[in-house]
């Protein structure tokens, strides 16, 4: 037999090992994305959180609308509003009925409610350094009585999110971890079967970049097929899981959801070129009888 048909028919051998390679870096990287996936929808809820705690600028009695009306125009100016509302005391009254299901018009005389403009804050600002700063900037209007927040639930759901942040980012950084030794193995097991091809063509002549690169571009066309695989099943669990769970729907982010898309391909591509790289340069350098 030749050396180009012994090699041929290597070539031909480590097909079925390309293929269990793709299948089982595809499934780690699925392992990992779905984590992405969680790690996105945690992130987002906390946002929706922490943008649906409401803060009331109480105004003074006898406030004139228009005085009211241009405070909320400067707070809708602000970097850190979100969504601001003017409450009259006529509105707010409306909105007591309607929560509780009484009405103390009937009982009092007058309606004890202040006019107040309610505002939502962007996420990122709802932390007790930033909260400080903006009551003060409120309080510089003489038509503020007082800011009202609810400090207790703002102090416990940061200190919640720190916690959990923290548990998650060291089970995503065992994770990375765990995946790139998982890809690596499975790239080496299956460069294996292809050690005497390595061996022969560099005992026929062939330089070292020569022998290595169609197995480079292999690998980073079976990390290419692995990444797209993952992220397929990536997509298919949202899909699932939103039809199951149609809340999920809001804390959909495309934005998020491209960059973690971006970053399994980017990990299938790396990761593959680097262990088979790595593989063949490591049977170059092995003795003939040491390859048994």
């Amino acid at each position: 037999m030749t050396n180009d048909s012994l090699i041929t028919a290597k070539v031909k051998k480590g097909k079925a090992t390309y293929l269990y390679s793709i299948i089982g870096v595809a499934l780690v990287l699925f392992l990992l994305g779905s984590l992405g996936w969680l790690v996105i929808n945690a992130g987002q809820l906390s946002k929706a959180f922490k943008e649906n705690i409401e803060i009331s600028v109480i105004l003074h009695d006898h406030t004139r609308d228009e005085m009211g009306m241009k405070l909320k125009d400067i707070l809708d100016k602000q970097s850190f509003t979100k969504s601001s509302q003017y409450i009259t005391k006529e509105k707010a009254a409306e909105q007591f009925k309607k929560d509780f299901g009484e009405d103390f018009l009937e009982v009092l005389d007058y309606n004890p409610l202040y006019t107040s403009v309610n505002f939502h804050l962007h996420s990122q600002y709802m932390n007790t350094d930033s909260l400080i700063k903006i009551e003060k900037f409120i309080k510089q209007s003489n038509i503020v009585r007082e800011v009202f927040y609810q400090k207790n639930l703002v102090d416990i759901m940061n200190s919640n999110v720190k916690r959990i942040g923290l548990v998650i980012l060291i089970i995503s950084l065992f994770l990375i971890f765990s995946v790139i030794i998982l890809i690596d193995n499975t790239i080496r097991l299956a460069m294996y079967s292809n050690r005497f091809l390595i061996k022969t063509m560099q005992m026929v002549g062939a330089t070292r970049w020569f022998i290595a690169k169609p197995f480079n571009l292999r690998g980073v066309l079976n990390g290419i097929i692995s990444a797209l695989i993952a992220i397929a099943g990536i997509l298919l669990l949202k899909l699932f899981a939103e039809k199951w769970l149609p809340e999920l729907k809001i804390l959909s982010s495309t934005k998020w959801m491209f960059i973690l898309c971006f970053t399994i391909l980017a990990l299938g591509i790396i990761i593959s070129l680097l262990s088979t790289h790595r593989s063949v340069i490591k049977y170059l350098k092995t003795q003939l009888d040491d390859l048994y």
